[in-house]
């Protein structure tokens, strides 16, 4: 775990990256990395995304800061420390969440659903298919929870069979607790429902400028989400800024969520 110089609080930035972590122009990208590279000792990063955990580690080789640790597959796989190794209990967890049979009941399921296509390359504990009629999207997801699955729908788009109460949420949660992180010093961000459960954890968080509407709405009431006016980077580093400042994610919550440009 780093440790923060002096008496500046430690901050725990467990971003998206598809339109929020590598979203925005290359300048403003690269404004958002300088910052956390400027800052590396006060900033634990975490990658929690619906990718995999062998893109995320192609990902950080060519990125000017590198993730401390990675939350892949919408949640269903996860990487620690330098080497980013699996954490032992936590593959248990998901472990016991998947059980041995998953892939063929919901492939079973799914053939009575040829309205969605397979995504062709899929790691973690989990089955993702493409979308083009979200009322196709919904009369699978009925069927999959019936046979005790999470079907989540993102971006009008994708749609990802999860363990039951598995998300990115739940993961990144006992992560925290596994390595001593603080979780009033975690800022969470995203842009699309997949992130949803990010949000739902009650952690700081800030929804980025170009957030998909349907998250938008989903989170209206979420009193501790900052809508930030700036898409991709720029939105996390406008919210990573304001919270870093803050002893606690009360204060930037109350400071900031309800500002006339975050509304």
């Amino acid at each position: 775990m780093r440790k923060a110089a002096g008496n500046t609080p430690q901050t725990i930035l467990a971003t998206d990256l598809d339109g929020t972590f590598l979203g925005g122009s290359s300048e403003e990208r690269a404004t958002l990395y300088d910052w956390i590279a400027q800052r590396r000792d006060e900033i634990v990063l975490i990658f929690v995304s619906g990718r995999g955990i062998d893109f995320m580690r192609g990902l950080a080789k060519e990125l000017p800061v590198q993730p401390d640790h990675m939350v892949g597959d919408v949640g269903t796989s996860v990487a620690c420390g330098p080497w980013y190794s699996p954490l032992p209990h936590l593959e248990q967890w998901l472990d016991a969440c998947w059980p041995a049979d998953a892939s063929d009941r919901i492939e079973q399921a799914m053939q009575q659903h040829p309205g969605l296509s397979e995504q062709p390359i899929v790691g973690g504990r989990r089955r993702s298919y493409y979308f083009k009629d979200p009322a196709h999207a919904l009369a699978a997801r009925q069927d999959l929870q019936q046979l005790g699955f999470d079907a989540l729908i993102s971006d009008n788009l994708y749609f990802d069979v999860l363990p039951r109460g598995v998300q990115k949420g739940p993961t990144l949660l006992r992560i925290l607790q596994a390595l001593d992180l603080p979780a009033h010093r975690t800022l969470v961000a995203g842009d699309t429902l997949n992130d949803l459960s990010m949000f739902d954890t009650g952690l700081a968080g800030v929804a980025v400028g170009n957030r998909e509407a349907a998250l938008d709405a989903a989170i209206r009431q979420h009193c501790n989400v900052y809508r930030s006016p700036h898409p991709g980077a720029a939105g996390v580093l406008d919210a990573l800024q304001r919270f870093h400042r803050t002893e606690d994610s009360h204060g930037f919550i109350t400071g900031h969520r309800l500002s006339p440009a975050a509304l």
